[in-house]
């Protein structure tokens, strides 16, 4: 009862022992509250519970009852981190215990192996407690022992034996009443699906297991804090602290756990910080590491003081102090052997630095650079950072690009071990620390085209979607399982102050075999894993022109490329053209109105002064061609064929060249299918469909009820146009995440990565003017990056509010171009000439982009 109803198990036997029972009853009822306490209340209680009741069952003279109270026991211990005396207990609980309860302290003892990372042990156990639970009949212990063994698989990387075992062990959950039993084996199958990289499915098992968990009222503060990792890991840094925050509230109203509330305090702070809200997590992490202290958890409050030090660096601040803090942290953290010290020392450093504190910095940069040649990943990361800033601080240019590119390539090469969600956002961090100091040595020192390169790296390194699904290759797909798994379990340790060697080692071992595997599989892709090479982008631009702005110290640089070379001009500030872009994004919203004719001179003014802060003199060279525009995420407002000199030409927009190039050599599928998409609830009820479906020749059209997600993927597999008419949220944080609505409810992107292949031209032409809904130019550069691997090539939406009726012809002119073979930049250039010239249908033009290159 006390994982079928704990709460009311836990009243009963507290009411039992009020009664002043016989011994053999009272073991029982002290075991119960001994449970109750280990796994939802004090660890040091369930201790006192767990002896009291194994004293009692000896003074009964029940063997048995004495051997299944040493297996709870022992549990208990390792969780105190006692492993000597809980492997000592379990020992004695097998030779006391016969049959039935032997197997059931072995069923223990496995599930500690496990913990403690010992998997071959584990399933020694395992081997011998499941046919004797089966044996004697006992569905819930036999249903228990099959999802320990699913987890145990899984660390090893056997993830086929695993999910056998746990849809073994959901269908004997299934004959029982045991709802905690059930609930406890979806979270582990929802944790399994998160370290073998299937996202969306680890959510979905971690929200059913949620749901069976409140039914209990029972506490879910861990499913919580996992949640809030798979969030992360997701990009949903906004979502992780809601959810956090959400819990916090629960805990504070319920008086739960100080301890846990701590580790959702610096959950919620990391989630804050990762989200960009450095208040808010500069908030959180003091919390927690006031919390920390007082509970004398030393671990945790290092880690959470290194939290807080980030947040108020990104905040601005910047003082002496802050140095010393930074210094005294790294010292902390490396005197519990954590990964993080070099990133501490790093983060010491770079703070110097930024106080001209020059003597200071080399020292701490010197100690963080030591972990370059060694240690997991990041460690490696963050020393060839500290490498490039030393370097750059004595004058080496070079010393500072090498370091660059060999901190690169370890983070290239180790992309896929960085598991959790924090490892992987401080690792895209530092990536993109370390182009970006590349980027403003090049301008320094080095040409344009070096510039572009490292414009191109850094953009690489940014536009990198984490994985969300399971790679395709077994092997590498059981190494990674069995290398989070085992990650996890070293971290654990290690926070324990009890760090294992063997899990270190098989750590190692294991990241070695990962890294020798992605290499093989890059070296037999199509792409073959190739770095970004200008003369081949020259090559392929023909006669057009790719521009690509950089960012470097608040100025926008300007990167032509086209003609044989590539060519750098100066723009304006940034924060210029952010203001004027906003600007720009209030006029087009008044314009998607009818009656504002009399804006239309000023947005036009608007649009040239983008142009001068952002193209600059470039503006003059760019050719007679078509013009590729490569912004940064911060020009997401822009409407590019607004500014004078883009405005009759042939315009694209792409999140980087690379991309391009990729876009533009993606073959078309065989077989030309055109698939016409009608959601609901749109204000125009998407009026072009009709119309546009006579331009092709029997085009699958989707509407009403048959407008269902299932057929909607069906007929989107493979199909040459999809011309989708729906409203949509889009998730620049998270673009795999961003979702169409459907009849049935949305259609999301990882829907999409079931597919053989998505569709090689989208056009979204949804709107809304009641609601405003439109996506801006990030949220659609990060979606069609995270298309085109899977087939897009290109896609045609809006970045501002338009009207709903003036979309209508601006589309059935666009499909026009496109039923006569022209690209769709070639056939929104000539929508916009085609459309009625009154301001409403000009700023319905304007508003729509063209993304990729086909």
């Amino acid at each position: 009862m006390v994982f079928a109803a704990p709460h009311e198990a836990l009243a009963r036997a507290e009411e039992l022992l009020r009664a002043d029972p016989p011994a053999l009853h009272a073991s029982v009822a002290h075991q119960v509250i001994g449970i109750w306490q280990r796994d939802w209340g004090d660890l040091q209680l369930a201790l006192h519970h767990l002896r009291r009741a194994r004293d009692l069952a000896a003074r009964a003279d029940s063997a048995d009852r004495e051997a299944d109270i040493l297996g709870t026991l022992g549990v208990a211990l390792v969780h105190a981190g006692r492993t000597r005396q809980g492997l000592a207990a379990f020992e004695r609980g097998v030779e006391r215990g016969t049959g039935h309860t032997r197997a059931r302290v072995l069923f223990r003892r496995a599930y500690s192996w496990g913990v403690l990372g010992h998997h071959p042990q584990a399933l020694e156990d395992l081997r011998r407690a499941v046919p004797v639970l089966r044996q004697v009949g006992d569905t819930i212990w036999t249903a228990r022992a099959l999802n320990l063994r699913a987890t145990v698989h899984l660390a090893l990387g056997a993830v086929d034996r695993a999910d056998a075992d746990y849809a073994a062990a959901q269908a004997l959950w299934d004959t029982t009443g045991q709802e905690h039993d059930k609930a406890d084996a979806l979270e582990s199958q929802g944790i399994a699906a998160f370290r073998s990289g299937d996202i969306p499915r680890a959510l979905s098992l971690l929200d059913d297991a949620e749901e069976r968990y409140a039914k209990l009222g029972a506490p879910v503060i861990m499913l919580n804090i996992r949640r809030c990792e798979v969030l992360m890991a997701a990009g949903l840094a906004p979502e992780a602290l809601a959810e956090a925050d959400a819990a916090i509230g629960v805990l504070d109203s319920t008086g739960g756990q100080s301890t846990r509330r701590a580790e959702l305090l610096l959950t919620a702070a990391k989630a804050a910080r990762l989200g960009g809200d450095t208040d808010t997590a500069i908030a959180r992490a003091a919390v927690a590491v006031r919390l920390f202290a007082a509970q004398r958890r030393s671990w945790w409050e290092a880690h959470a003081q290194l939290v807080l030090i980030e947040a108020k660096l990104t905040a601005g601040r910047k003082s002496g102090r802050l140095v010393a803090d930074a210094a005294k942290v790294a010292g902390k953290l490396a005197s519990f052997g954590a990964p993080a010290a070099p990133e501490a020392w790093l983060l010491a450093g770079r703070i110097a630095l930024g106080l001209d504190w020059t003597s200071d910095a080399e020292r701490y940069l010197a100690v963080a650079a030591r972990s370059r040649h060694s240690g997991p990943p990041l460690a490696r990361v963050t020393g060839w950072a500290a490498q490039a800033l030393r370097a750059r601080a004595a004058g080496s240019g070079r010393g500072a690009l090498e370091a660059c590119r060999r901190g690169l390539k370890v983070l290239d090469d180790h992309r896929m071990t960085l598991s959790t969600s924090e490892l992987r956002a401080r690792a895209t961090a530092l990536g993109a620390e370390l182009a970006a100091l590349a980027q403003q040595v090049s301008l320094e020192r080095g040409g344009p085209r070096q510039l572009l390169m490292w414009s191109e790296r850094w953009r690489a390194t940014v536009l990198s979607a984490p994985p969300t699904r399971p790679p395709a290759d077994a092997a590498l797909l059981s190494g990674l399982t069995a290398f989070r798994v085992i990650a996890d379990q070293a971290e654990q340790a290690r926070i324990s102050g009890r760090p294992l060697p063997a899990l270190e080692r098989e750590q190692r071992r294991l990241e070695r075999e990962i890294r020798s595997r992605t290499l093989h599989i890059r070296g037999e892709s199509p792409e073959g894993g190739d770095r970004f090479d200008v003369g081949r982008l020259l090559e392929r631009l023909e006669g057009g022109r790719l521009v690509e702005l950089a960012v470097l110290d608040g100025r926008v640089q300007v990167l032509l490329v086209g003609g044989g070379r590539v060519r750098r001009f100066a723009g304006g500030l940034l924060a210029d053209a952010e203001r004027e872009a906003e600007h720009v994004q209030a006029a087009l919203r008044r314009l998607a109105h009818p009656g504002a004719e009399s804006r239309l001179p000023l947005v036009e003014e608007m649009g040239r002064r983008l142009q001068q802060l952002l193209l600059g003199p470039a503006a003059e060279h760019l050719g007679d061609g078509p013009v590729v525009v490569v912004p940064p995420a911060r020009l997401h407002r822009v409407p590019w064929a607004l500014l004078p000199a883009l405005r009759e030409r042939v315009l694209s927009v792409s999140p980087s060249a690379s991309s391009w190039l990729r876009a533009k050599e993606t073959l078309p599928p065989s077989g030309g299918r055109h698939v016409l998409v009608r959601g609901p609830g749109l204000a125009s009820g998407g009026a072009e469909v009709p119309e546009v479906a006579g331009r092709y020749g029997r085009p699958v059209v989707l509407e009403h009820d048959g407008a269902r997600v299932p057929r909607v993927l069906a007929e989107l597999d493979g199909a040459a146009l999809a011309h989708i008419a729906a409203h949509g949220t889009f998730r620049a944080d998270s673009p795999l995440f961003s979702a169409l609505r459907m009849a049935d409810g949305p259609l999301i992107v990882h829907d999409l990565e079931r597919l053989d292949r998505s569709p090689y031209r989208i056009i979204l032409s949804s709107c809304d003017t009641a609601r405003f809904a439109s996506a801006s130019a990030d949220e659609l550069l990060a979606l069609i990056n995270a298309l085109q691997p899977l087939g897009t090539a290109g896609m045609v939406a809006s970045t501002a509010p338009v009207n709903d009726v003036a979309v209508v012809p601006l589309m059935l002119a666009l499909h026009k171009g496109l039923a006569a073979g022209l690209s769709l930049a070639e056939a929104l250039r000539d929508a916009r000439g085609a459309v009625p010239g009154d301001a409403l249908h000009q700023a319905t033009g304007w508003a729509f982009t063209a993304f990729g290159a086909v």
